[in-house]
């Protein structure tokens, strides 16, 4: 079944955009239907096309990259061959003029310069939120483990797969256990399993 575009200047919007920013996203905004629908077409019109030409390239840019490292597959890499060839391509392009510049910050406040973040704050009277946000750490730490390097190799049946894969989640637990138990232990020696 083909749905009935809706035609607002010249473009076509599929109902279920046109209603949701009909109806949830413009009211309140101080923005009329009329001028979005308006705007967006005038400026679809001025960047389409640039848009689409710049989406070509990069198609074929990644083409390119794709048969270079697949002709180099299990071979070392040769940093400064790499590096000609991304520039070859256009990937890399040499700057225009010299880089001389510095970037300095001032007037930082002191929650982003000064403070460790991020911080949960929670009620110390409050265990139901305090036992929250020590699972919600907990939880962290398993993820980063889960997905990255920084946890058990991820080779073998440890490997990260598009699903989940519950045998490397296995030694993901293992892992973060022994982590907690070499620099966090518990004070009474239950099993993880047992308060998780």
């Amino acid at each position: 079944m083909t749905s009935k575009y809706i035609l607002r200047g010249a473009i076509k919007i599929h109902p279920t955009l046109f209603q949701t920013v009909e109806k949830d996203i413009l009211p309140g905004s101080g923005i009329a239907p009329e001028s979005f629908w308006s705007s967006l077409s005038s400026f679809l019109s001025q960047f389409g096309e640039k848009n689409a030409a710049l989406l070509r390239k990069r198609d074929a840019i990644q083409a390119q990259l794709d048969a270079y490292l697949l002709e180099r597959k299990g071979k070392p890499l040769d940093a400064g061959n790499y590096t000609a060839f991304l520039t070859q391509i256009g990937y890399l392009v040499p700057p225009s003029g010299p880089l001389n510049f510095q970037v300095e910050t001032e007037n930082v406040d002191d929650e982003v310069c000064k403070i460790a973040a991020p911080q949960l704050v929670v009620p110390v009277d409050n265990a139901r939120y305090a036992l929250n946000a020590a699972n919600a750490r907990w939880g962290s730490l398993l993820d980063a483990y889960y997905g990255t390097d920084a946890g058990p190799a991820a080779t073998g049946d440890a490997a990260k797969t598009e699903a989940y894969n519950p045998k490397r989640g296995q030694k993901v637990f293992e892992y973060a256990h022994a982590f907690l138990d070499e620099f966090f232990p518990l004070a009474n020696k239950h099993k993880y399993d047992e308060v998780v």
